[in-house]
């Protein structure tokens, strides 16, 4: 192939990725505006919005070829990827905590038991500001 050739196939790449990324970010919204709970809601914000946004940087990467915004895109991409799940993670069970999460259309639910336990645990000991096991 040639170098034309090679240049239209990585555009027509390009495009599939961005058009796919832009769905994939269209799909979350959309779920986070229309499903009844904060979990589900949670599950649509972050599952199709990270791939959404990964596709979106491929399809960017293709386009540009330039290294150095495709190594920006790339530290783009992992920092997304670590800080994601992590937000996700909090803001779950912050909602738990909280009481915002419907415990009716739980099918596990093992932080109730890990909080009794925890409750069970600090109520033999006494409320001052000594060191604690």
């Amino acid at each position: 192939m040639t170098q034309d050739q090679w240049t239209i196939v990585a555009d027509v790449a390009s495009a599939v990725c961005l058009l796919g990324g832009a769905f994939l970010a269209f799909a979350a919204g959309v779920g986070v505006l229309r499903f009844p709970d904060l979990l589900a809601r949670m599950h649509a914000g972050t599952k199709p919005q990270t791939l959404g946004l990964a596709l979106v940087l491929i399809g960017l990467a293709l386009r540009l070829r330039s290294g150095g915004a495709v190594w920006a895109l790339v530290l783009v991409a992992v920092f997304q990827m670590l800080t994601a799940p992590v937000a996700a993670h909090m803001v779950g069970r912050a909602g738990y905590r909280t009481g915002k999460v419907r415990s009716d259309l739980l099918v596990v639910d093992e932080l109730t038991s890990d909080q009794e336990r925890a409750q069970v645990r600090d109520q033999g000991r006494p409320d001052d500001d000594g060191p604690r096991d």
